[in-house]
């Protein structure tokens, strides 16, 4: 079978599903400005490109196959007109448990001054900056789901006031999670009030995009962080900036952005209280292991004409 891969990002996933399916043909479609190498292909999996109805209509996939969870860069609608089964693959524990990990790397990299410490290196600086301690500090989660769960575990370790903002906050969350408060969203601004570490967790759709807008911001305590490695535009881009540039925020650690990959000039990058990453939270070993497994095993359903797995349309 043929399988395009609709852009060159998350290269070691490219290679990977490769290397599980050695008899397939694989191509690139690398510069979506000039036509794609092919007229049309058995299985597109979209990497960080949106697959609209030009897409379909110029290369008539028969399965549009997404490497991990997101779903939001395919016209679901489209592919059902077209009768274009589309599937994810969001992996098992390998995916929240390496986001969670990687979040608290952000997390501590900020709390650490991490980018200056290490310019102090370079410059022969001995003792500095002083960092501020994550103990005893409170962290937010907005969603309760596979990624917040990882990260509660690993945070109560850190000797953390855990709290959590979700649509159902019941006794059960909250016992489930650890958590020292549950809001439910009509609470999130007292939830917001106390936090110095503010982690989204949701999925992006429609009713969360933007969740995290200036009044969600203002609503945080001086000096507050946000950490964000589930999808960029749950956040308003010009509220983020702005509170960051005034100071307001003490800082940002982003491993998504609005849009991907993000411009190597763009403003946000150049202020200093940022740390990026490109978008590799969930990119390890583990992760990807299992991600891939899905991903190749479900090549495998469609090839035989078997139901596939993680259907959306």
């Amino acid at each position: 079978m043929r399988i395009l891969f609709c852009g060159d990002t998350f290269a070691s996933a490219r290679g990977s599903l490769r290397e599980r399916l050695p008899a397939d043909e694989f191509c690139v479609w690398v510069d979506r400005t000039a036509a794609p190498p092919v007229n049309e292909t058995d299985i597109l999996v979209p990497m960080m490109c949106r697959v609209d109805a030009a897409i379909m209509d110029a290369l008539h996939p028969r399965l549009i196959q997404q490497v991990g969870s997101g779903l939001e860069g395919v016209d679901l609608n489209a592919a059902k007109a077209r009768g274009i089964p589309v599937a994810n693959a969001p992996g098992a524990a390998g995916n929240p448990e390496s986001v969670a990990e990687h979040v608290i790397l952000l997390v501590l990299a900020l709390f650490r001054q991490l980018p200056l410490a290490q310019a102090n290196v370079r410059a022969g600086v001995l003792g500095g900056p002083q960092g501020r301690a994550l103990a005893g500090r409170t962290v937010c989660l907005w969603g309760l789901g596979a990624t917040a769960a990882s990260l509660a575990r690993r945070l109560r370790a850190l000797d953390v006031q855990l709290i959590g903002i979700t649509r159902d906050p019941r006794a059960e969350k909250v016992a489930a999670y650890g958590l020292d408060a549950c809001y439910g969203h009509d609470e999130r601004t007292s939830a917001l009030s106390r936090t110095d570490v503010l982690v989204p967790c949701v999925r992006l759709s429609d009713a969360t995009r933007g969740i995290i807008d200036a009044a969600a911001l203002a609503a945080l305590p001086q000096g507050a962080y946000l950490v964000n490695a589930a999808r960029g535009a749950l956040v308003e881009y010009r509220a983020l900036y702005d509170a960051l540039a005034s100071g307001r925020l003490a800082g940002a650690g982003l491993d998504v952005f609005w849009h991907e990959p993000i411009a190597p000039d763009d403003p946000l990058l150049a202020l200093p209280n940022v740390i990026a990453t490109p978008h590799v939270a969930g990119v390890t070993d583990w992760s990807y292991r299992e991600i891939i497994d899905a991903v190749a095993a479900n090549i495998e359903r469609f090839r035989r004409g078997e139901p596939l797995m993680n259907q959306f349309a």
